[in-house]
């Protein structure tokens, strides 16, 4: 089987046309390409009126072709087939317990179980079907669960976004993560997408359908089960309190909390957890029509690629960085809140991407010397102080903040409230780089575009460290994912999820083996 790059079709042009395509980009129309797989596919937008699909493409054909053309390789010889790590040989006393059923919690908890670890999973929030109308109740009547929300629930916060899968990892894991999701629902258009995401109306399914997997393979999820407290013997941990009155006994524990567990991570200092503040990023939502991002980026709007999206950044003179995160095209944003009286905003896509509104987060750096503390938790406490203030300015009713970029700038009654919600240095970095973001898109610093505060949560504030083993301080808690600081996104949070997993199976031995009886 060989790889070859630089298959270029029109936006008109069938993927049928493929094997005629390799033929010609060779130059030997007489061979026959007897099957392809498409391992990459792109969209190069360079010129408007000459759009292409580029592909990279795996395919066999009927002869050795290899010494015809300097434009082959072999395909990569690597069996991509994901292979469980050998099982360690020492007695499992009591199940594992993961705390947290995100991205990174599920894929621990998906091989573990698939290995026959029979790991137990704690999530304070509920399930997908009740989650959902918890979410409901709290968009419509302001009523938040603070339990049960757009942050807390089975899936994690990626649940209610875009679902989007791109990554700067590099690693096997990752196919691994793509098989499981697709076979739980999922677009195989994932496998090869250049940016693949999922949307939130498909990823509620498939999360649900690698919860039943989980289960079928011996593993159990304990839904508004929160984690309160431990029990820490000698340097190991021994046990685990549940909503501050179960106790269950296990001497491997994975802290898959997320990044806005916060009363978890007061709990985790307070027991010696070793942590630092991490610096994160804080802004708002900035939203245009989708119909001028697609004519920006695609000089139209009827393209057949879908919404467009975009990625945009600039350095400030003063060496903090302004950047766009988590672009929704055709997408919606939306109040996050999961905790009393704050606000906090985020940007959600159904997997169509047909709302007529584009957007995405609006950040700046914000650095550990911006806490006003050395405190591990100054970070959180800096989140925690504008989400109040968003709150209090949005009305007191978990209603975000807006404002137009004109209102904004003008310093308007509704611009100044934006400003309130944010720290001085943000609001001077964002009026210093709009200028440059809408010379790179055209129409970004528009007057209309529209404003939504605030957005504190892009990446945890806080880094549970952890050792060569992937274990914190205390010997068998591994701290996990987003939340302690080790990912950011689906396929990062999830690929540390196996990475863990794979730490406790090498160890131990399977529940039920005859090491363990």
């Amino acid at each position: 089987m060989y790889r070859i790059s630089q298959i270029k079709l029109d936006l008109n042009e069938d993927k049928s046309c493929i094997p005629e395509k390799i033929q010609r980009k060779i130059g030997r129309a007489n061979i026959r390409v007897t099957d392809y797989k498409i391992v990459k596919e792109s969209i190069d937008a360079r010129e408007k009126e000459n759009i292409k699909l580029v592909y990279t493409v795996d395919f066999s054909v009927n002869e050795d072709i290899s010494k015809w053309s300097s434009k082959l390789k072999l395909a990569e010889a690597v069996d991509e087939k994901y292979r469980f790590v050998p099982s360690g040989l020492k007695v499992l006393k009591n199940r594992p317990v993961i705390v947290g059923f995100g991205p990174c919690g599920m894929f621990t908890a998906l091989i573990l179980s698939e290995m026959g670890y029979r790991p137990l999973v704690l999530e304070r929030g509920n399930c997908i079907e009740q989650r959902v109308k918890d979410v409901d109740q709290f968009w419509r009547d302001g009523i938040l669960n603070e339990e049960s929300n757009v942050q807390f629930g089975e899936g994690g916060a990626g649940t209610f976004s875009d679902g989007k899968l791109t990554t700067q990892i590099k690693d096997f894991r990752i196919g691994k993560v793509l098989e499981e999701l697709t076979g739980a629902g999922a677009n195989q258009d994932i496998l090869y997408k250049q940016k693949p995401h999922i949307g939130t109306d498909v990823l509620r399914q498939v999360v649900v359908n690698i919860r039943k997997k989980i289960i079928e393979n011996g593993g159990e999820i304990l839904f508004c089960s929160k984690l309160t407290d431990i029990k820490l013997v000698s340097g190991n941990v021994q046990a685990v309190e549940i909503n501050g009155t179960n106790w269950i006994d296990t001497e491997n524990l994975v802290l898959a909390i997320g990044h806005s567990a916060r009363d978890t991570f007061r709990m985790l200092h307070r027991r010696g957890i070793q942590m630092i503040p991490k610096p994160f990023s804080i802004g708002v939502r900035i939203e245009h029509p989708q119909e001028m991002i697609d004519i920006a980026q695609y000089g139209r709007k009827d393209t057949g690629l879908g919404a467009a999206d975009y990625k945009l950044s600039h350095r400030c003179e003063n060496g903090r960085g302004v950047y766009t995160f988590c672009m929704c095209p055709g997408g919606e944003v939306i109040v996050a809140s999961s905790q009393k009286s704050g606000v906090v905003t985020n940007g959600m896509s159904y997997h169509a991407r047909e709302s007529k509104y584009a957007n995405s987060a609006l950040l700046v750096d914000v650095r550990a010397s911006d806490f006003g503390s050395e405190h591990p938790l100054a970070g959180v406490e800096f989140q925690e102080q504008y989400e109040r203030i968003a709150f209090i300015e949005g009305g007191s009713n978990y209603r975000a903040p807006k404002a137009t970029w004109e209102e904004f700038t003008d310093k308007t009654e509704k611009g100044i409230k934006i400003r309130k919600c944010l720290p001085e240095f943000e609001a001077e970095a964002m009026s210093e780089a709009m200028p440059f973001l809408g010379k790179k898109l055209k129409g970004f610093d528009s007057p209309n575009a529209v404003l939504t505060a605030v957005e504190t949560r892009s990446s945890s504030p806080v880094r549970i460290l952890r050792n060569e083993c992937l274990e914190s301080n205390f010997s068998g808690i591994y701290p996990a994912g987003e939340g302690a600081g080790y990912a950011g996104g689906i396929t990062s949070a999830a690929v540390d999820g196996i990475k863990i997993a794979e730490k406790i199976a090498v160890k131990y031995s399977p529940m039920g083996s005859k090491q363990n009886g």
